[in-house]
């Protein structure tokens, strides 16, 4: 730290030129990035994504439907219609409810709009339709793709509307820390560089991979909050220094003391979002990879920009004050630590009584994969796709396609012998509504009669047409119609039980069943191990930091309880329908994301903490003073970080996209809880209670030692 301080205090007007020249570059990719985000990330390598491919590739399939809802609207309406959409030669068919029974009322119909492999950009594809359509009302495009780009389009809103609202209230917080216009302004201007130079960079890998729409909101979400952080924890400590000592030195030594707690702290939360990468979904590592990136970029400006631009202000960093210091701070936290400290005991039960309770409701947590339900209800998409489901009864079932491989192919005597089998296997499932084969799509009941049919020479022709709609060389593809919703355990659990049934045929599942049966389980299967990375990393990096055992223990203990807490308060909030909010369920990504944001997050906060309980600790050697201190120092910067940090992901509790709306309130409740409860009640008094132990460490130079006669500083 002491080379860095070096350079950035001798070189820091050629920092600031450099990061001017990579802002300007940077914005300049940024602004195309809304452009490049497609899809909510739920995409994975599988079973089901090769059975898709299969389908739509060697069975000419749609690789993707989308449909036109039709309210009220009349047969040569709908025909015009259609017929324009046609012209557009996008889709590579369309199936008129004027010509199907089955999708068409007096009153409401649907269009269904197929596509091949060759559309590539389904965002262009839905505004050119919709241009198509008009204006006219009744008549509205959904499915995946127009989903996925109102998404998009909700997505841009909601961030403009929670920097509307949590920007002016995170100055407003920064002016009661700092009490200066200038002061205020500097920790802001470092979260919009390092928010838009990330924004820079995802958008030069975004034309490299697919990112999720979601990463829209929970980058800047995590690059304004962090920045802020880091620039209020600098800050802070070079005011006290510059009351001491020269610029030079306040900013050198700043560097190696804040510096230091910044870059362990973004250290923690590096480890939680890597730990994401070991999921093979694609929105956890598109935000995995986000957040690494604009975490490094966070610690990068905090500790080479805010110091150069600390530099350049000079004193002018106190100009414009509105409000005059306390100096009687300091003082009052110090009063309230000495409060805690004399009844550690009771503290500590009452704490956790209340974290306690607020974890009752976690064991009815449900779980689901956003769908429909992430857009708005003003949105004309959701609303068709809503009247659609609800007139026909679409979402009461759900489709599979299983693909049987056999050596020898299927048109022989024996293959048609064995695809007869596979068919009354799969009709003498209890879950299997419809199943459809060469067999039920003729209407011809065994093996013998299908190669009586053949020697007809009238019916022979059909039924070759027919085979290779379902059969292309040793492949055999049978769509299955199954009594469940494709969400429903049910549904997810016949998919892997199918895809595991040992058969001579290979089978292979594809649908939405098995599409969530595979997220479901890769999540499963994956999170234990990145709760073990995250775990266990945290730990050594704070033992190194702060040289003991029982510190990173505790604070890995009470990070785990306090998140327990929140996703009780989530299921209490998002799931009962409590506070205005309509009774749903829970995000499948929220647990795992909030976990491995806030457990780094919340490191902040303990890092800032204990960081200064060991300065002191190291000095006197007295446990209790040690705490007190800590806390004193420390408790209005943590108190003012938590508050920016709840004030600018708590502001997308006033955005419409669900997901983000429960991952904003997730880490507006965790941070609350981690920065009162945790931070300023449960922290001091389990100090207090386990006293000079809390310095322990068995191997190493720790700063404690186990006879009775005074301490001494190790170094």
């Amino acid at each position: 730290m002491r080379t860095l301080a070096r350079f950035v205090t001798s070189a820091h007007k050629y920092i600031i030129f450099t990061w001017i020249a990579i802002f300007i570059v940077m914005t300049i990719f940024a602004i195309r990035l809304p452009g490049l985000l497609e899809g909510d990330g739920f995409e994975m390598d599988g079973e089901h994504a090769d059975v898709i491919d299969i389908v739509s590739s060697t069975f000419d399939m749609p690789a993707e439907t989308m449909f036109v809802v039709f309210d009220h609207i009349s047969d040569d309406k709908i025909q015009t219609t259609l017929q324009n959409i046609e012209k557009l030669n996008l889709t590579s068919a369309i199936a008129s409810p004027l010509d199907d029974d089955t999708q068409y009322t007096e009153d409401v119909s649907y269009a269904l709009l197929h596509f091949d492999n060759q559309a590539e950009n389904k965002a262009d594809s839905v505004t050119a339709i919709r241009e198509a359509i008009g204006d006219e009302k009744g008549i509205t495009l959904t499915g995946a793709s127009a989903i996925s780009k109102d998404i998009n389009t909700a997505s841009q809103r909601d961030l403009m509307t929670a920097e509307a609202i949590g920007l002016p209230i995170a100055i407003i917080v920064l002016l009661f820390a700092f009490g200066t216009v200038v002061a205020s302004f500097v920790p802001l201007i470092i979260g919009i560089v390092t928010v838009v130079t990330s924004f820079g960079v995802l958008t030069i890998l975004g034309s490299q991979m697919d990112l999720s729409i979601f990463v829209l909101n929970i980058i800047p979400m995590l690059g304004l909050a962090l920045s802020i952080d880091f620039a209020l924890l600098f800050i802070s400590r070079y005011r006290e220094e510059r009351k001491k000592s020269d610029l030079l030195e306040a900013i050198s030594t700043t560097i190696r003391t804040a510096g230091r707690s910044i870059i362990f702290s973004a250290f923690c939360v590096f480890i939680g979002l890597g730990a994401m990468l070991i999921i093979r979904v694609a929105i956890f590592q598109n935000i995995a990879l986000g957040g690494m990136i604009v975490v490094g970029m966070a610690v990068l400006s905090s500790v080479t920009l805010l110091p150069s631009v600390l530099i350049v202000l000079g004193d002018r960093i106190d100009k414009w004050q509105l409000l005059k210091p306390k100096t009687n701070g300091s003082d009052n936290w110090r009063t309230f630590a000495h409060r805690v400290i004399k009844r550690p005991v009771t503290i500590t039960i009452i704490a956790f009584i209340l974290l306690g309770i607020a974890m009752i409701p976690v064991k009815n947590m449900e779980l689901t994969i956003p769908g429909i339900d992430a857009l708005p209800k003003s949105y004309d998409t959701r609303q068709a796709f809503e009247l659609m489901d609800d007139t026909f009864g679409l979402g009461e079932q759900s489709s599979v396609y299983v693909i049987a491989e056999r050596a020898n192919g299927w048109e022989d005597t024996a293959g048609l012998q064995a695809m007869k089998a596979l068919e009354e296997q799969l009709e003498k499932d209890s879950l299997v509504d419809k199943v459809t084969t060469v067999f039920t799509a003729s209407d011809i009941s065994s093996v013998e009669q299908w190669e009586q049919a053949m020697l007809v020479p009238e019916m022979a022709a059909g039924l070759s047409s027919l085979v290779e709609t379902f059969v292309k060389d040793k492949q055999l593809m049978i769509p299955v119609t199954l009594g469940a919703t494709g969400d429903s355990d049910a549904a997810q659990q016949w998919a892997r039980d199918w895809s595991e049934k040992e058969t001579a045929w290979n089978l292979s599942i594809g649908g939405q069943p098995k599409f969530n049966q595979e997220i479901f389980d890769e999540i499963w299967d994956k999170i234990v191990y990145a709760l073990i990375i995250i775990v266990v990393s945290t730990f050594f990096i704070l033992m190194i930091a702060f040289r003991s055992i029982l510190i990173p223990l505790k604070a890995i203990l009470m990070n785990i309880i306090g998140l327990a807490a929140t996703f009780g308060i989530l299921v209490y909030i998002f799931q009962y329908g409590h506070f205005g909010i309509e009774t749903g369920t829970i995000a499948l990504i929220i647990p795992v994301l909030v976990f491995s944001l806030v457990f780094g997050l919340s490191m902040d906060y303990e890092v800032f903490l204990i960081s200064r309980m060991q300065e002191e600790y190291a000095n006197s050697f007295d446990n209790d003073r040690a705490t007190v201190e800590g806390l004193a120092t420390t408790s209005k910067i943590i108190t003012s970080a938590a508050l920016i940090m709840i004030v600018l992901t708590g502001a997308f509790a006033f955005t419409d996209v669900l997901p983000v709306k429960q991952i904003g309130v997730g880490i507006a409740i965790a941070v609350a809880i981690d920065a009162t409860i945790i931070r300023l009640l449960l922290v001091p008094s389990l100090m207090k209670l386990f006293g000079k132990w809390n310095w322990w460490l068995p191997f190493g130079k720790g700063l404690y030692r186990s006879d009775n006669r005074r301490f001494e500083k190790r170094k």
